[in-house]
C-alpha cells in the first residue's frame, strides 16, 4: 500500500466534524504498516469459537445470507473435544467453500489440575504444564494433520517450537500454519518478534493494543496479526468496529477476528450448550457484516485478500539445530 492509498479513507464523522471546525490532525503516513499478505491483500477474515459441524454449518449458513467473505474459522475448545468423524465433517464443509479451519491443540494449564491459575497472579495461564500436556498436543496436532486440518492453534511457547519442528521434520505436514492464541498473545514488538521465530504464523495480539502499539510491532515483524474487532468478555469484552479501518492501516496483514461481548463462555463445548453456541454463531457473522459495512461506508474495504489465500509468506525464524 502506499502513503496515498494509506491515508485516502474518509474517517469516521470526518466531513460533518470539519464542518464544524473540529477537524482530527492528519493521518501520518509513516505510521502505516508496509507489510501485506503473499499473492495480494492487507486483510483477511475469521469466524472464532465455532466448536464443531452443527455450529460450523450455521456460520456458513449465514455467511451466505450476509454475504460476509470468511477466509478462516477457527475452534476454542481442542481437538480432543471433537471426534474423527466431526473434525472430518468440518474439514470437508470448509473444504468446499476454500476456507482455512484452525482446531486448538491439547490440554492447558486452565483446565488441568494447577491450582496456580485460580490465584490472583493467575499462574501459567493456558500453558501445557509438564512433559504429558506437550506431548498430548502434539497428539492433537498429529491427528488433527492426519485427518486434513490444516491450522492448529497454540498457546504455549514451548508447543509452538516443537510443531515447528515437527513441521520441519515432516511429522505433520510442511504446509500446516500455526496460530498464536489472544490468550497468551505479545504485548510488545520484542515479543512478537520471539513468537514469530519459534514458528508461528499469525500471532493472536489481546484486543486492548492502542494503534501506536500496532505501528512499533510492525516495524519489527511482518508476520500475519490477528485481532478481535469485538473480544470476548474473557478477553476483555472490547468493541472496536468504528477502528477497523485504521487498525488494517496500522496492523496490516491482519485477521479481523469477530468475536461477541455480553455472551457466556462456551469452551470446552458439550451438546448441554448447543442453543448458546448456535446462536452465538450466527451472531458472530452478523457482526463481521456489521464491522465489512463500515469499512465500505469509510471507503476502507479495499485490499481484502484473495478468498481461499491462507499462507503467510516467508518469516523469519530461530535456526533448528540437528
Amino acid at each position: 500500500m502506499t502513503d496515498a492509498s494509506a491515508t485516502a479513507a474518509r474517517r469516521p464523522g470526518e466531513q460533518a466534524l470539519t464542518t464544524l471546525g473540529l477537524s482530527a490532525p492528519a493521518l501520518d503516513p509513516a505510521d502505516a504498516s508496509p507489510h501485506s499478505f503473499p499473492g495480494g491483500g492487507r486483510w483477511r477474515t475469521e469466524i472464532p469459537s465455532c466448536e464443531g459441524p452443527e455450529a460450523l454449518a450455521v456460520v456458513l449458513k449465514e455467511a451466505s445470507r450476509l454475504d460476509v467473505p470468511i477466509h478462516r474459522i477457527s475452534q476454542g475448545s481442542g481437538v480432543w473435544m471433537l471426534t474423527d468423524s466431526e473434525i472430518t465433517e468440518m474439514v470437508e464443509s470448509t473444504a468446499e467453500r476454500d476456507i482455512e479451519l484452525c482446531l486448538f491443540t491439547g490440554p492447558r494449564g486452565t483446565w488441568d489440575i494447577g491450582g496456580s491459575t485460580r490465584t490472583d497472579s493467575r499462574g501459567g495461564g493456558l500453558r501445557a504444564r509438564g512433559h504429558d500436556a506437550v506431548a498430548g498436543c502434539v497428539e492433537d496436532a498429529v491427528r488433527a494433520t492426519e485427518l486434513g486440518v490444516k491450522c492448529l492453534l497454540v498457546a504455549d511457547e514451548g508447543v509452538l517450537w516443537t510443531l515447528h519442528r515437527a513441521r520441519a521434520a515432516g511429522i505433520i505436514p510442511a504446509d500446516t500454519t500455526l496460530k498464536v492464541s489472544a490468550l497468551i498473545g505479545p504485548v510488545n514488538p520484542a515479543a512478537y518478534a520471539v513468537y514469530e521465530r519459534l514458528g508461528a504464523d499469525s500471532v493472536n495480539v489481546p484486543s486492548d493494543l492502542t494503534l501506536d502499539h500496532l505501528t512499533e510491532i510492525r516495524r519489527v515483524s511482518g508476520a500475519p496479526m490477528d485481532m478481535y474487532i469485538e473480544a470476548p468478555d474473557d478477553l476483555g469484552g472490547y468493541v472496536r468496529m468504528y477502528e477497523v479501518a485504521e487498525l488494517i492501516r496500522r496492523g496490516a496483514p491482519l485477521y479481523l477476528k469477530f468475536g461477541l461481548s455480553k455472551a457466556p463462555g462456551i469452551y470446552p463445548y458439550g451438546h448441554h450448550m448447543r442453543e448458546l453456541t448456535l446462536a452465538t454463531a450466527k451472531e458472530r457473522v452478523r457482526r463481521g457484516r456489521l464491522a465489512l459495512d463500515l469499512l465500505a461506508r469509510h471507503g476502507a474495504d479495499g485490499d481484502m485478500a484473495p478468498l481461499g489465500s491462507r499462507l503467510p509468506g516467508d518469516l523469519q525464524r530461530f535456526e533448528i539445530s540437528s
